[in-house]
């Protein structure tokens, strides 16, 4: 069994198919040419409303064995993907691989259809009672492959994996096809992640529950690429796309983590006039973000641009003039739809766009530095976002591997301990970011600094900020709770994290107990 260079252990082959070892952040130089969908004309005057979602799926010629994709951006609001596949059950539709930009709870009912057998394969992000199911070696063909937004998007053009029929949800489409999630009643923003899909999928199909007059405007996906329009009641609830409270955390641990963390990248001289960031939605990088806005106001700093799955933090941001431009994937809140809708400098932007390896440019190349999570952390560096340190599969990849390997300076936010649990380990259960793309890891007892950005330590040392080694940061939490337990792991893999350049970063086998 080969070590990749994360020195993971991964199988030659998997269901049956060989796979490539991760080799490196920027080990793979891509070849080939990209693909595409099929050539099609229409004639002047035909129509693409189809009438219900069942005849829709008809038309489109869904079959047994073919694969299906979706995008996310309702969130946990998702109403189109459990409504399609119970269609195709109905239409007794059989073995259907699903190809989502990720799954939320609002997803669990799909596992009656995988133990029914009308779902046999899902290759997207798996947050909760699915990726629950997955580790405990449930009964898919072959294992979930997770990526990340641009590898996703990387395996479509690639022709890695091939779509047969994309479902668009739009909040928000005309009769030819146009469609956007920025408009609308139940408008849930950007709809990019399925760009590709449509592009390239041998069939289009987009659903909306709110029937514009023609032309729906912003085009998110273009009428040329589209084969059908289906009206529905809903398609998705914009409450859904909420992610967390949303407010600044109380907790003094969390707080203390995004001081120390806007402090670290304020002694490293990056916060300055057209410095760039991201910034995510959890409790610590909304801190971070309000911290880091109340510094730039004191300080009269103006950034050039802000990434992220866009909050009302970031919005309020971009209204004082602290940064000229947001660069926006997904909406977390309603307030960031409004900003999509009324200022130009709020820009909806595709994973391609973002983060695509397979490109000759990404938007998280041009970050200063970026603020990302994680489950777990070890002393290589390596981050674990997939799976908690009991092994169970409960989330996806999201961003987290292409902002880490394009911001200059990636900044993980972690406390030591979750509950009496340390997180700070000799090794991750699960590497879903590899240590050699990340630069800091901030904890509520110090900063620690990747070996191979001596630079940043003397920085950081000089500004008074607090180095540590993660070394010390793991004994220190095990001197409070004792030494951490470990998932007891079988052989058989429930899951494959691939890297943004479709290499095999690690495996997630399957949990039989503790050790």
């Amino acid at each position: 069994m080969p070590v990749n260079a994360a020195g993971r252990n991964i199988p030659d082959e998997i269901a049956g198919r060989p796979i490539v070892p991760y080799q490196g952040a920027f080990a793979t130089t891509p070849s080939g040419r990209r693909v595409g969908g099929p050539r099609k004309t229409i004639r002047p005057g035909q129509s693409k409303s189809t009438a219900s979602l069942e005849e829709a799926i008809r038309k489109a010629g869904v079959e047994s064995g073919m694969t299906l994709s979706f995008h996310h951006a309702f969130r946990n609001g998702d109403l189109l993907v459990c409504q399609v596949v119970d269609a195709c059950a109905r239409l007794g539709i059989r073995d259907l691989r699903l190809f989502p930009t990720a799954l939320f709870p609002c997803h669990e009912p799909l596992l009656e259809h995988v133990k029914s057998g009308v779902v046999n394969r899902i290759e997207g992000s798996l947050n909760g009672p699915l990726g629950a199911y997955a580790s405990r070696g449930g009964g898919f063909t072959e294992p979930p492959v997770l990526r990340s937004h641009g590898g996703r998007w990387r395996a479509i053009a690639s022709g890695d994996v091939h779509v047969d029929v994309a479902f668009v949800a739009a909040s928000c489409a005309d009769s030819y096809g146009n469609a956007t999630g920025i408009q609308g009643p139940n408008a849930c923003g950007p709809i990019g992640f399925s760009a590709i899909d449509a592009q390239c999928a041998d069939h289009v199909v987009v659903a909306t529950d709110h029937l514009a007059t023609y032309p729906a405007l912003p085009p998110e996906i273009e009428q040329g690429y589209v084969d059908q329009v289906v009206a529905l009641d809903r398609v998705g609830d914009p409450a859904g796309i909420v992610t967390g409270t949303l407010r600044i955390p109380r907790s003094p641990t969390q707080l203390r983590i995004a001081q120390l963390a806007v402090d670290a990248v304020k002694g490293a001289g990056l916060v300055k006039d057209g410095m760039s960031f991201q910034a995510g939605a959890g409790g610590v990088s909304l801190a971070a973000t309000d911290f880091l806005a109340r510094d730039m106001a004191r300080r009269g700093v103006h950034g050039s641009f802000a990434i992220g799955g866009t909050t009302r933090f970031l919005v309020n941001m971009l209204r004082e003039g602290l940064i000229g431009a947001i660069l926006n994937g997904q909406a977390f809140d309603t307030e960031a739809v409004d900003s999509l809708r009324t200022n130009p400098q709020h820009h909806p932007i595709t994973p391609g766009f973002y983060a695509d390896y397979d490109s000759l440019g990404c938007a998280t190349y041009m970050l200063d530095f970026a603020f990302l999570g994680g489950t777990e952390v070890d002393l290589a560096f390596n981050v674990n976002v997939n799976t908690h340190s009991d092994g169970q599969l409960l989330h996806g990849i999201g961003g987290h591997q292409d902002v880490a390997a394009g911001a200059g300076v990636t900044v993980i936010t972690i406390p030591t301990l979750r509950g009496r649990i340390p997180t700070i380990r000799e090794q991750v259960t699960t590497v879903s970011t590899p240590g050699e793309v990340v630069d800091l890891v901030v904890t509520e007892r110090g900063v620690a600094v990747n070996p191979t950005r001596p630079d940043l330590a003397d920085d950081l040392r000089r500004a008074g900020v607090p180095v540590c080694t993660l070394e010390e940061l793991r004994a220190g939490s095990e001197r409070l709770v004792g030494q951490a337990k470990h998932p007891a792991l079988g052989e058989e893999v429930v899951a494959v994290i691939q890297w943004r350049d479709g290499t095999v970063l690690d495996v997630v086998r399957k949990v039989e107990g503790w050790t």
